[in-house]
């Protein structure tokens, strides 16, 4: 595996919701965005293409269970997977559930909010991060073991 020093994904010190050689699943804490997930490759590479297949199958199929486990627990309106790294150059990738009343609907969430979403829908998706996370977990050991 190789670490750049000074990366802040080859040094990140979060536990991670799931874990393999590969790569590690992580739920963000992000008070407007409960749910927000990233799936970080472990090797420092820039670009999807620098994979071998199977390994870019394998990150590929770990986004798949992201988005999956999102929609069966949170029911947003859209999820939004980017990879950037343009701030970062490590291969990760965000999968963000939206809704149509979020701060930055239909925005992407690094725009500027058009609006606050009321505090109670806030609180009523973060008490989903439990499921969530059990939801990952299981989806997980199932796909990757």
């Amino acid at each position: 595996m190789r670490k750049v020093p000074g990366c802040e994904l080859c040094e990140l010190a979060v536990d991670p919701v799931w874990r393999n050689e590969l790569f590690s699943v992580i739920l963000v804490d992000d008070a407007a965005y409960p749910g927000f997930v990233r799936v970080i490759l472990h090797d420092h590479v820039r670009e999807i293409s620098d994979l071998a297949e199977v390994e870019r199958l394998a990150v590929n199929e770990a986004v798949y269970q992201v988005e999956l486990a999102q929609r069966a627990v949170l029911s947003p309106h859209k999820i939004n997977v980017a990879s950037l790294g343009n701030v970062v150059p490590h291969l990760h990738w965000h999968s963000i559930p939206r809704y149509e009343d979020d701060a930055h609907f239909p925005a992407p969430i690094w725009a500027a909010a058009t609006r606050v979403t009321p505090p109670a829908v806030l609180a009523e998706r973060r008490a989903r991060l439990p499921q969530l996370r059990a939801d990952l977990i299981r989806r997980f050991n199932e796909s990757f073991t």
